[in-house]
């Protein structure tokens, strides 16, 4: 009879922690007014796909990327992008009992104009990558969810063959390795994806290695990065070229087995590839294509990492800069910049297909989507 009473009492727990947690859908934007919402915070109903506002924030200047601490407490954001002579890290502390946003602090970027910020497992460091200047920087994080001063900062001058767009160096993202023991950050003005071994112990973690980058092709112009969750696999979006470019990785290491195109082959220049992410299941990968595409491209992965096309889904907006796919790999979310709307579609796990479930949400200059249960 007592294994009995502990064996419900367990299921009660348990099940009562699963049913407990929601989903929340973060947003950034392009506000360039500190009166405009900033933030903007939904709560996502994982039956429907309709989307519930929850709260927002004001008082800060284009927030264009966010990400997430791992206990889901604190929001980290790019601030005063393509803004001349400035750029900034904020951080924020989401109370969902409360319904808050909060702000805490912000540092300086270490660089003109920050576009991705990512936050190490452990949730205790903060890496930042700066598109004009071409640089990175780390910070740690205090326990209470503020940013502390730099601990380093690299810049980079060297850039490619494109005399409009690749003069000098544009980091875009900075993307931790699968264990966190590295850090890879794709130039799209050296055509270059590089890269430092993450010493987390250390006060200044990035650390060179023998190999500090992989070249891309010419005109590639990396963008960004993601791993495939059995971490043997890397696949880089490039936004010049309207590629994605896949690797075997290990520690440390790129080497490249695939090059594929994101966009039908009628479609010749004009390139604005984005965004890449993969389902958590690792069998499909999603890409966004902007300019004249405005769609996501769909591929299946087979069991060496290669990709084939399997189709394309309008994102139903212009401008689709970032798109996110939620934990379960029920839904993905995309966010169209020039038309100010985010549109949720279901995914088909077994097809990798995508089809608009929900309600328009409208966000003028939205321009980054995450996505957290918590």
């Amino acid at each position: 009879m007592k294994s009995k009473i502990f064996f419900l009492a367990l299921l009660f727990l348990v099940t009562t922690n699963i049913f407990s947690q929601n989903t929340y859908v973060f947003l950034g934007s392009y506000n360039r007014d500190k009166s405009a919402e900033a933030i903007q915070v939904y709560q996502l109903d994982t039956l429907s796909g309709n989307l519930t506002r929850f709260t927002s924030v004001k008082n800060i200047v284009n927030p264009s990327y966010l990400t997430i601490s791992p206990n889901g407490k604190y929001i980290y954001a790019c601030t005063d992008t393509k803004t001349p002579n400035a750029g900034s890290v904020s951080s924020f502390e989401f109370n969902p009992s409360a319904k808050t946003l909060t702000f805490l602090n912000s540092q300086r970027s270490g660089g003109e104009n920050p576009v991705y910020v990512s936050v190490h497992k452990n949730g205790k460091w903060l890496a930042n990558a700066n598109y004009t200047e071409g640089s990175v920087s780390v910070y740690p994080l205090l326990e209470n969810g503020k940013i502390d001063s730099i601990a380093q900062n690299f810049q980079y001058m060297d850039g490619s063959v494109n005399k409009d767009r690749q003069t000098r160096s544009h980091v875009h993202s900075a993307v931790f390795s699968p264990k966190c023991d590295y850090l890879f950050l794709p130039d799209l003005g050296a055509d270059k994806i590089r890269c430092y071994a993450f010493d987390e112990n250390q006060k200044k973690p990035l650390v060179e290695t023998k190999n500090p980058f992989t070249k891309t092709d010419l005109e590639a112009g990396p963008r960004h990065f993601t791993f495939h969750p059995n971490q043997k696999w890397g696949y880089c979006i490039e936004e010049m070229a309207g590629q994605i470019s896949v690797y075997n990785y290990e520690n440390g290491i790129l080497n490249k087995i695939q090059r594929i195109a994101t966009h039908p082959e009628k479609i010749k220049e004009g390139f604005e590839s984005s965004d890449i992410h993969i389902s958590p299941d690792g069998k499909f990968l999603y890409a966004t294509n902007r300019g004249k595409e405005n769609n996501i491209a769909i591929f299946s992965i087979d069991e060496k990492g290669f990709l084939k096309n399997i189709g394309y889904q309008s994102t139903l907006g212009k401008h689709p800069r970032i798109f996110a796919i939620d934990e379960s790999g029920k839904f993905l979310i995309a966010s169209n910049v020039l038309t100010g709307n985010i549109i949720v579609f279901k995914r088909d796990s077994k097809t990798g297909l995508l089809k608009k479930v929900g309600k328009h949400i409208k966000m003028e200059n939205v321009s980054c989507v995450q996505i957290k249960q918590i």
